[in-house]
């Protein structure tokens, strides 16, 4: 499928209510068209059916669905006028959310397990009632999806929007489980048969789309990319990653999610928003700033870039949203040659925690993305599915217990000259009662104290630092740390060393754990003093941290979290891949082209704020001056220049390392460092 996935795509939303009137009555597809060249525009999704179940066609197998007042065959003159201008047209259409077919076939409908409609009730403004996708509903779809083959001038691809994972309590799904032998009484067993439903309609659909065409694209939404999507990753054609800062997403999503998406050998889109806030927010503009750095991001960690937008009921672009996107997108078109065909260059691998959890953004993976984005380290995210063996240093974070297979897969990866940084509870068995690997060079000495209600303190945030523990970091971990016994907010793991374990750290405890027995001051009363079990230690190629390092550093950011990270990677990869001397808000990436024979170093400099209570913004550019940048040796290099514009740097090299200095860095500049 050659030049399927585009580099400056617009996502052109039309969830349009069937009471209102003159539905694209004033479009004008000639005008339409020069209008998304204008600003750059090489692709642009668009509706075929939105949420409120109206189709923007003229369909034939559903003409009851059709938009009681859509003035023209819509989608179908989009498309032409978009391939007249070689403007690549994605076909939007929902799944999951329809509410004129909630309304009108409610035997299609979810029910949670107490018999009620999941996701709306009945006197709530929306459409979000969630379909099941174990009906009749699924025969609709695949109809539906016919129906656009046979009347649309072309189908480039389907953006299956709002497939997400069910838990179904309705009449066909407990007849399904129940001739399963699955008891729809139990939550665990049902979310296990939703996801397999889920899976299912994916396989099913897909094949359905491929009877008709081989080459279209195919996407599957749920607002996320993470290991859950990966289980059925030959149902899709690329990634899409829906990522809205503003829009509840924040600014640690998509780092996060598409440092895991590259690695998984699909191509991917990053999707932002043009909006103030989020979707359906009309006649709001984000600031230019913002959307320079979440498209340039998306460049820089190898994905194209995707804006969402939302077409007004009569057809027309707002004229102020496509000023917004197009000098934007005017610099991704300059930028795209040192991007296409760009593969990521790393060293370190962090495990996703999704995979342990489910949750999308836990806090120990959200926490080492942050120190490590900060150190300025190049990294991908992983899970046990991805190869480890490009990586010269894993990171665990704080909760990756190891069952048999992932222990004997890390003992693999230690034996061929692996590294491990690992913390707390991350190296235990999954039961939790001992370390799984003797190369930890440390075995659990306890499970610690309890609260007044018998749970186990450690590992938890208590706002008045009730539980806390100190570490003073010796020898390897005390560069760039006074010395002094540093707080740990969240209790550590209690732990013993091996006799040829070197300790990094020591445990300080306080003198007394704060209760309404003892307590002292406003917080946690002081260290005594007195050093006590080990709190970081190393054995061979694995250095393991007590305390959660990770979570902590996402609860409240401690430098002194973040220190210990960086002095222990230093310890185990003393040749990172890049090093910078710019502030650590600045975010680094390298890629390489080897076709080309070039590394492209990418920096970016924006700073988000938290201006308002609901998200961060970013609306000023900081330029930097005079940046040092060291990057470990490609190769014999030939030059080195800022581009596009195509400044050539002076470079010096020493010891293996390419130094050069980037004169300024307004937003973002890439480096090509050119090599034989």
């Amino acid at each position: 499928m050659p030049d399927f996935l585009r580099f400056r795509q617009v996502h052109l939303d039309f969830h349009t209510s069937e009471k209102l009137e003159n539905i694209g009555g004033e479009f004008d597809g000639a005008a339409w068209a020069q209008q998304l060249v204008d600003a750059h525009v090489d692709s642009i999704t668009c509706f075929a059916r939105g949420h409120h179940g109206m189709i923007f066609y003229d369909t034939k197998a559903h003409p009851e669905r059709r938009h009681p007042h859509l003035q023209r065959n819509l989608l179908a003159d989009q498309i032409e006028a978009a391939h007249a201008r070689d403007i690549r047209i994605p076909i939007y259409t929902t799944v999951q959310w329809d509410y004129f077919t909630a309304q009108r076939e409610p035997q299609w409908l979810q029910l949670s397990a107490d018999g009620s409609i999941q996701g709306q009730n009945p006197y709530m403004a929306g459409f979000y009632a969630k379909l099941c996708l174990n009906t009749d509903y699924v025969d609709f779809l695949k109809a539906h999806v016919d129906d656009m083959f046979a009347n649309l001038p072309a189908v480039d691809g389907f953006f299956f929007d709002i497939v997400q994972d069910q838990d179904c309590s309705c009449p066909a799904c407990r007849e399904e489980m129940l001739s399963l032998g699955v008891d729809p009484s139990c939550s665990a067993a049902r979310q296990e048969f939703g996801r397999m439903v889920t899976d299912r309609f994916k396989r099913d659909m897909s094949a359905h789309v491929r009877a008709h065409s081989e080459d279209c694209t195919i996407f599957y939404n749920s607002g996320h990319v993470g290991p859950r999507q990966r289980a059925t990753g030959e149902t899709y054609s690329h990634w899409e990653i829906e990522s809205l800062p503003s829009g509840g997403w924040g600014y640690m999503h998509f780092p996060l999610s598409m440092r895991y998406a590259r690695t998984t050998g699909h191509d991917g889109l990053g999707m932002t928003g043009k909006f103030h806030t989020s979707w359906g927010d009309f006649h709001s503009y984000k600031n230019e700033a913002a959307l320079q750095y979440e498209c340039f991001q998306m460049l820089a960690l190898n994905a194209k870039c995707s804006i969402g937008d939302q077409l007004h009921p009569t057809g027309r672009l707002d004229r102020a949203t496509y000023d917004l996107v197009g000098p934007v997108y005017r610099e991704v078109a300059g930028k795209e040659p040192w991007c296409r065909g760009a593969r990521p260059v790393t060293d370190i691998g962090v495990f996703n925690m999704e995979a342990f959890t489910g949750e999308r953004l836990t806090a120990e993976t959200v926490g080492a993305v942050r120190m490590l984005q900060e150190g300025g380290r190049q990294f991908d995210v992983v899970d046990s599915e991805t190869r480890w063996e490009g990586y010269r240093v894993l990171i665990l974070p704080d909760g990756v217990t190891l069952d048999d297979k992932l222990a004997s897969k890390m003992t693999c990866y230690l034996s061929g000259g692996g590294s491990v940084i690992a913390s707390f509870e991350s190296g235990l068995t999954p039961d939790l009662s001992d370390f799984a690997l003797q190369e930890w060079g440390v075995r659990k000495a306890g499970d610690g104290p309890e609260d007044s209600d018998g749970e186990l303190v450690r590992g938890r945030h208590f706002p008045s630092g009730d539980y806390v523990d100190y570490l003073r970091a010796e020898g390897a971990l005390a560069p760039g740390l006074r010395n002094t016994e540093y707080v740990m907010y969240m209790r550590g793991l209690e732990i013993s060393a091996e006799d040829d374990t070197e300790i990094l750290a020591r445990m300080v405890p306080a003198y007394f754990d704060r209760t309404w027995q003892h307590f002292c001051s406003h917080r946690q009363t002081p260290a005594s003093g007195a050093p006590a079990g080990p709190a970081a230690t190393r054995s061979g190629g694995v250095i393991y941290f007590a305390h959660p390092i990770f979570r902590q550093y996402n609860q409240n950011a401690p430098r002194w979290c973040k220190q210990l990270l960086l002095n222990a990677l230093e310890t185990l990869l003393p040749d990172p891949l890049l090093r910078h001397e710019g502030p650590s808000g600045m975010l680094t990436a390298v890629n390489e082209q080897p076709g080309q024979n070039r590394v492209v170093v990418h920096l970016l400099y924006y700073v988000p704020e938290r201006r308002g209570q609901d998200f961060d913004v970013i609306e000023d550019v900081l330029p930097l001056y005079d940046l040092s940048v060291s990057l470990r040796l490609p190769g014999p290099v030939s030059s080195v220049r800022c581009v596009p514009d195509g400044e050539n740097l002076a470079f010096g090299e020493k010891t293996g390392r390419l130094n050069f200095r980037v004169p300024e860095l307004r937003g973002h500049q890439m480096v090509e460092v050119s090599y034989s």
